[in-house]
């Protein structure tokens, strides 16, 4: 159990508050390190103060939200907690956005107030730099403990590419340096992922939360990660495939060897790990360090697999855990083992128990919610997954909709017919590839680099294609459909 200097119990506090015990039980200690810098937690606390009577300042109120488009910093952990600090709720969006993709999601959040550099464009809410808050003659007195009703919304595509905000419902309150079950308080952990997402958003806290010290990387570099894992002795990561693809490169190329023995657990999410290469990492780790975790933001379902498991059940994501699952075919009959359906989930806490969205619908056979995966379970109940989301593209660990790139792409005037799909790529997983349909009068002159300006408007980079085709026929039907998976089967089929 936790306790505070004095000896007593901690009880649960706010998100916001939690750091603010963390100074008081050991306000030295480091809480963040950022490049060379390390702040402790007693820094943190008294910055996040100040920054949060100037987020109150500017109108920021109980059970807000505050949309933060901000890159992996000092600035974002910072606003976070300010916000927390307020009781209100944070929306971590890419800075990279262009202007009209936060301003789709600023329509559909209605935030109090929106945290970004540049902020030419959007309309219908107030916006501030980075900067704001940080005045060293700003009051540092602590705020009235507020509880945010929620204490994230993550935003996410659709399946028709339009924006959607996943509001999560998990508890708001902590009990200061209380890790979670698989960690230790005093644990360091590193991020290597962008903190829009929220598998690095969630577990970065949780370690911070727990009485971790937390190692940001700001931009992942496999290199990079080697020598923070080695310098800082890091204990556990979470990780995509994609990282573990380009970390498992660098070490063989490099002529050294990096003393990785601190770390304690490597846990794997985000996208299918091809079985080679999760196999590389369990004899250079240990199975006991490798671990995986099937779910989405939504978190009504979660399935969960250990390294000794996955090596008697390779390629599965695991069993469920805090959650019943069940495979339906066509007809919604549930399917035995080794048939491939659509996954049905139920949270242990019933229907609309871990979040609900802003922007659009579930899709639901009664209580029963699926995010749109095939996969099979087999004899012993571990699930394989099978396809991701018919049509999603999963890049570097990250979901592309083609639907949002195709409608980017057909706002050009010499775009006639556009269909986006994914194709195998040995580093990311899958690449984003567009087949495009000129219209006549625009046949000699569109190219790739007219495109790609184009889009520069429109999408932020991960979800721009990364190689094209153009061709003659069209590519949608009388009724505006495309066929996909045809087009990735025949480009598949010919070695694209």
């Amino acid at each position: 159990m936790t306790q505070s200097p004095s000896g007593a119990a901690l009880k649960p506090r706010p998100v916001g508050h939690v750091f603010s015990s963390l100074a008081e039980m050991a306000p030295q200690k480091p809480l963040l390190t950022i490049g060379e810098r390390t702040v402790t937690r007693l820094e943190f606390d008294l910055a996040t103060n100040r920054l949060a009577h100037a987020l109150s300042a500017c109108g920021v109120q109980h059970n807000d939200i505050v949309t933060i488009a901000l890159p992996n910093s000092l600035k974002f952990y910072e606003f976070v907690v300010a916000t927390w600090k307020l009781g209100a709720t944070p929306n971590p969006v890419s800075s990279r956005l262009p202007a009209a993709e936060l301003q789709a999601i600023i329509d559909i959040a209605a935030p109090r107030l929106v945290v970004c550099q540049d902020v030419e464009g959007l309309k219908g809410v107030p916006t501030v730099s980075p900067d704001l808050g940080f005045n060293p003659d700003l009051s540092a007195e602590p705020l009235p403990e507020k509880t945010p009703k929620y204490w994230k919304a993550m935003t996410s595509g659709g399946s028709t590419g339009r924006p959607k905000l996943i509001v999560d419902h998990g508890d708001s309150q902590w009990v200061p340096g209380q890790p979670l079950p698989f960690q230790r308080s005093d644990a360091t952990y590193i991020n290597p992922g962008p903190l829009y997402h929220n598998a690095p958003f969630h577990f970065m806290f949780a370690a911070l939360f727990g009485g971790g010290h937390v190692v940001e990387m700001t931009k992942f570099d496999p290199l990079k990660f080697l020598e923070l894992v080695e310098r800082h002795r890091v204990n556990w990561v979470v990780l995509v495939p994609t990282m573990m693809k380009r970390i498992w490169g660098v070490l063989q190329e490099q002529d050294r060897e990096f003393d990785v023995s601190s770390l304690e657990f490597v846990l794997h999410t985000a996208s299918a790990c091809p079985v080679p290469l999760k196999e590389n990492w369990i004899n250079w780790l240990g199975p006991e360090k490798i671990f995986e975790v099937y779910s989405g933001t939504e978190r009504t379902g979660v399935c969960f697999i250990t390294g000794d498991e996955w090596l008697k059940h390779k390629g599965s994501v695991g069993k469920p855990i805090g959650c019943e699952m069940k495979i339906l075919g066509d007809d919604g009959e549930e399917l035995p083992p080794g048939e491939i359906g659509e996954i049905y989930f139920l949270a242990q806490k019933g229907k609309d128990a871990t979040y609900h969205y802003v922007g659009s619908d579930a899709k639901t056979r009664g209580d029963w919610e699926s995010l749109g995966d095939l996969g099979y379970v087999d004899e012993d109940g571990y699930l394989y997954i099978a396809d991701r989301r018919v049509d999603m593209i999963i890049s570097g660990g990250a979901n592309v909709f083609p639907a949002e790139v195709e409608g980017a792409l057909e706002q050009h005037p010499g775009v006639a017919s556009v269909a986006v799909i994914g194709l195998p790529d040995d580093d990311l997983g899958q690449r984003v590839h567009a087949v495009v349909q000129p219209k006549p009068e625009y046949k000699a002159e569109l190219s790739e680099e007219i495109l790609r300006e184009h889009l520069s408007r429109f999408l932020v980079l991960y979800k721009t294609p990364r190689t094209y085709e153009f061709v003659d026929t069209p590519l949608r039907d009388d009724a505006g459909k495309v066929r996909r998976s045809k087009l990735r089967e025949e480009r598949v089929a010919a070695g694209r």
